[in-house]
């Protein structure tokens, strides 16, 4: 039997746990939970909100910021590919800002840098070689090594100077963190960040057997079904290059393209109360039936958080992005034979990639007609997607459904800022629209790609290397007459390797030299 002695001094005992607690629990939530708000710069810009805002992938993603800020500094030398921190990797990286484009600094508790969906879509280009990179949201991001990035990572988590004395020491040099700052660092965030950061390198590991992904590029379908879904390695490539996301409004509607009765859709459309001319067929096989659908899954693969900022974000950003113009042309473009290729361009191109109108822009064309590179389109299958949306649905995300179209190939897609989406064809591996309009022999066997210089002949990026003499071609090929110096920044990309063929698309082929310098033209102006 409890005496009033024992209920008194048992009262007193919790009063004082209870008086202990609420400061710890408040401690606990200001260092490790509290979110605060970014500035004011990036949230009221929607241009720098898309290269440097959150998408709420800080929470479950972040890396402790002063660790993303001192691991160039101490492993740089060893695994990035040159000077310059994460610019070495071709990351889009403006004058005066603290990281590149695709990095987010919030708090999140602490100082935490997660990525958003500029770290595979913002372009940059310069006029001539010694020119600052003009940077371009929404574009696919053509220099961005990404499997560069994360392996830079992996690696430098498994070096044994990844440590708390050794990167403290690294930080003391740039700013003195408090005493309680110091020990949180050195006890919990810079050894659970090693860990995390090699379990991540081991779950892309997959990549490893593969030929690399280069600039530009990453192998979206295989990064669903081995990260996302934890599917096992079928051994399939999908090598796949960064589309440009602007001018969303151009893109078809997918009633067009999927029956009414198909079930998975219609089931779809009925529970979200939305109505099927506002599906649009998303991604460069049609494995998506929506843009916001392809937006929450690409968050998703980045670990954002489902939360009402999450999905305020991503209808925020679609919002933007329709009606997003892509830059002009930055040259003088020769009107009137720009004009002359408006008429090339009618009666050889509209029929698939002019938008306003009924043709087969948006739908899937088949492989055999299209005679692209069969590997990306193979790589996705209903089983997959059908998994994807069973995923979706068990965090509690509500999205169109992912699908795969009963023909495997590829979208035809609209081609507004055509003149800054080189490389061309899915994979990337035509370097040039000149090179495009060539019969297959007579295009690049490898060139270089992830050097921002224009091609102001050709239209793309320079990519070629110097070497003091012509460039062998095929009889019958035209000459090459252009820029060179791609070699020294870029990356060699050979057509040979699974993934990486440059054959089909011979549209426009048979056409002579005239008319293809002036459909080359008016390609400029879109």
């Amino acid at each position: 039997m409890i005496t009033k002695k024992g209920k008194r001094k048992f009262l007193t005992v919790i009063a004082v746990l209870l008086v202990l607690a609420i400061p710890l629990a408040f401690f606990g939530w200001y260092k490790f939970f509290r979110e605060v708000d970014q500035p004011d710069w990036i949230t009221s810009d929607p241009n720098a909100n898309f290269l440097y805002g959150s998408i709420a992938s800080e929470g479950e993603a972040g890396i402790p910021y002063w660790i993303v800020v001192v691991l160039p500094r101490i492993f740089g030398d060893q695994y990035l590919p040159g000077p310059g921190g994460y610019a070495a990797l071709g990351l889009p990286w403006e004058e005066g800002k603290e990281f590149p484009a695709g990095f987010s600094k919030k708090t999140v508790g602490f100082d935490r840098v997660g990525f958003n969906c500029a770290l595979c879509h913002a372009t940059q280009y310069r006029l001539e070689p010694e020119d600052t990179p003009t940077i371009v949201a929404a574009g696919g991001s053509n220099t961005a090594d990404i499997q560069g990035l994360l392996e830079f990572f992996s690696k430098s988590a498994k070096d044994p100077r990844f440590n708390a004395d050794t990167i403290l020491r690294e930080i003391d040099l740039a700013y003195r963190l408090s005493w309680i700052d110091r020990q949180i660092y050195r006890y919990l965030l810079i050894p659970l960040t090693r860990k995390q950061l090699i379990e991540q390198g081991e779950d892309f590991a997959w990549a490893d057997s593969r030929p690399r992904w280069g600039p530009g590029r990453d192998a979206p379908m295989n990064l669903t079904k081995f990260n996302f879904l934890g599917m096992e390695d079928d051994g399939t490539v999908d090598h796949t290059d960064f589309p440009a996301i602007w001018d969303l409004k151009s893109r078809v509607q997918i009633d067009r393209i999927w029956p009414a009765d198909d079930h998975a859709l219609t089931a779809e459309w009925t529970r979200l109360d939305i109505p099927p001319s506002e599906l649009m067929l998303m991604n460069l096989a049609g494995d998506t039936t929506s843009f916001r659908a392809v937006l929450i899954d690409s968050a998703l693969g980045l670990q954002a958080r489902n939360n009402a900022f999450f999905h305020r974000r991503m209808a925020d950003l679609e919002k933007w992005l329709m009606e997003l113009s892509p830059p002009e042309y930055p040259l003088p473009v020769d009107q009137q034979l720009a004009s002359a290729g408006l008429k090339v361009f009618e009666s050889h191109c509209a029929a698939c990639h002019a938008p306003g109108r009924q043709n087969r822009l948006g739908t899937v064309i088949p492989l055999e007609e299209i005679g692209t590179d069969p590997n990306r389109a193979l790589a996705w299958t209903r089983e997959a997607a059908d998994a994807a949306n069973e995923k979706v649905a068990e965090i509690g995300v509500e999205r169109t459904p992912m699908s795969r179209p009963d023909d495997a190939g590829y979208t035809a897609v609209h081609l507004s800022g055509i003149w800054l989406r080189a490389p061309y064809l899915h994979n990337g591996s035509v370097p040039t629209l000149r090179a495009l309009l060539e019969p297959v022999q007579c295009r690049p066997g490898n060139f270089y790609r992830g050097y921002s210089v224009l091609d102001r002949r050709h239209v793309g990026f320079v990519s070629r290397r110097c070497n003091g003499g012509p460039v062998s071609r095929p009889p019958g090929c035209e000459p090459v007459q252009s820029g060179c110096m791609a070699e020294e920044e870029g990356w060699r990309y050979q057509v040979s390797e699974r993934g990486n063929s440059n054959q089909g698309h011979e549209f426009g082929v048979e056409l002579g030299r005239d008319d293809k310098q002036a459909l080359l033209e008016y390609l400029k102006t879109l």
